[in-house]
């Protein structure tokens, strides 16, 4: 389908931008990098009489080291993530998502930010911040905020960025030394994951001594695995020693039922995945 007649700015500051969106309120949308806004504005599931590009906002791409955390602008392609040294040395669970996020041509023109702030909860994403503990900075006329990603996903495509802000910055505590890996179950190339694991683990001595693990796609929003995080501390890095931990995946979480699988497909799914990913991670095998 053709979308329904819209104006389009594309502004070259974040301060014009948030000017516009005080404009024109609700009746205008966001426009990134447009892989999940254009199939909408297609298929008229919206219809904006403003769209607001942000593709000429120079400030909001880029990598950059702040100390203790990875700085990602909220307009950096995917592929600049993936590719980035700092994020691979520092924030190697974001590359090892990247990856596996839908196919070549979206990641040259997806951005990070935008993935993020459309917060599917089948988005390969969300999982691999929320477990690492991203901060989410947003910019409105108030001035800019920080949001840790345990609030920063409120629901189903929703988020904690207001009408009338702009997310600008994704900050990533450095995880230096942990391994890495993000184990994602699809049934066709390129899809969106029926259910995925994001897992980090820091081994010392043979054994795990500090876990995160993300969820994809097993609520309505990501899903900190906290009971496995918890039943990892202090068993060996062993099939054996993973197996009781990754048997908790799927507690506390609410996984939908649709033509992929039902609710216990997932639960099942989930265990078996946080086994693989976490061992993959700890660099063990089984």
């Amino acid at each position: 389908m053709i979308p329904a007649q819209f104006d389009y700015l594309a502004p070259s500051t974040v301060e014009e931008a948030l000017a516009a969106l005080a404009q024109h309120g609700d009746e205008a949308k966001i426009l990134a990098g447009g892989q999940s806004l254009l199939p909408v504005l297609r298929m008229r599931l919206n219809a904006p009489e403003m769209v607001i590009d942000l593709g000429k906002i120079t400030s909001l791409r880029g990598v950059r080291d702040d100390g203790d955390a990875i700085v990602v602008g909220a307009m950096t392609q995917h592929s600049v993530v993936g590719s980035d040294p700092l994020v691979a040395e520092h924030a190697a669970l974001v590359s090892k998502a990247v990856e596996h996020l839908a196919d070549v041509q979206i990641r040259h023109r997806g951005t990070f930010g935008g993935a993020l702030a459309h917060a599917d909860p089948a988005g390969d994403l969300g999982a691999p911040a929320l477990a690492l503990g991203a901060q989410f900075v947003i910019q409105g006329p108030g001035g800019t905020r920080t949001v840790p990603a345990e609030e920063f996903f409120v629901d189903l495509f929703e988020t904690a960025i207001g009408e009338d802000e702009i997310l600008t910055e994704v900050r990533l505590p450095k995880h230096t030394g942990w391994g890495a890996h993000y184990e994602k179950f699809v049934r066709v190339a390129h899809q969106w994951p029926i259910v995925a694991v994001a897992a980090a683990v820091r081994v010392d001595g043979g054994s795990i001594a500090e876990a995160r693990v993300g969820l994809t796609n097993m609520g309505n929003t990501p899903v900190r695995a906290h009971a496995v995080e918890q039943a990892l501390v202090g068993q060996p890095a062993t099939p054996d020693g993973v197996r009781d931990a990754a048997a908790r995946a799927a507690e506390g979480t609410n996984p939908p039922s649709d033509l992929n699988g039902d609710a216990d497909y997932r639960r099942h799914l989930a265990t078996v995945l946080t086994r693989r990913a976490v061992l993959t991670a700890a660099g063990a095998t089984g």
